[in-house]
């Protein structure tokens, strides 16, 4: 045992966002208010929160609010948002959407003026039920919710609708900012 944990320790394996590829001396970063080329006002600063609470719960980074006080900066680009419909009942009402979300994404270190990682697209997504009859409420998604069983077949139509797709976006953006993070702090 000691011997497999001595090879993997010395073959460069390591957790996943440990920010093992991140600066030794970097303590602080900056998220720059990323741009929004979608049809949905305010999804980059949605994303922006989610972004910092990832990266605060690491405890590798501290969150700074200025570029000034920061030796690394987040930016990028919201690039797209698709809300798609993938499953129909019998009048080919839409049941299922999907919600995806993908980014572009650089860290610069502000000390050297050099990009440290950047990405073309990272992604998120996450499947909303929107009518009662395809809500499994015995899922964790469902269950991490504040609903039961006997509210869901008490809302209406819409308000299923509403309630899931809010829950599905909350669920994807979360997602996509611990994607985010992994990628930026592993160099991938």
């Amino acid at each position: 045992m000691i011997v497999a944990g001595l090879c993997i320790s010395g073959c460069g394996y390591h957790f996943a966002a440990s920010g093992d590829v991140l600066p030794q001396g970097a303590q602080t970063i900056y998220v720059k208010r990323f741009g929004n080329l979608t049809r949905i006002t305010g999804i980059n600063d949605e994303l922006m929160r989610y972004l910092k609470d990832e990266i605060a719960l690491h405890r590798r980074l501290k969150v700074v609010d200025s570029p000034d006080a920061a030796d690394l900066e987040l930016s990028g680009t919201v690039r797209t948002s698709i809300d798609a419909p993938i499953n129909f009942n019998g009048a080919y009402e839409p049941t299922v959407y999907r919600n995806t979300v993908a980014v572009s994404a650089a860290l610069k270190d502000l000390h050297t003026d050099k990009t440290l990682w950047s990405t073309g697209r990272v992604g998120g997504t996450q499947h909303a039920p929107v009518v009662a009859t395809n809500i499994v409420i015995t899922t964790p998604t469902f269950l991490q919710q504040n609903l039961n069983a006997n509210d869901i077949a008490q809302l209406t139509d819409l308000q299923t609708a509403q309630s899931q797709t809010a829950a599905a976006r909350d669920l994807m953006m979360q997602k996509l900012a611990q994607n985010l993070y992994s990628e930026m702090a592993e160099g991938f």
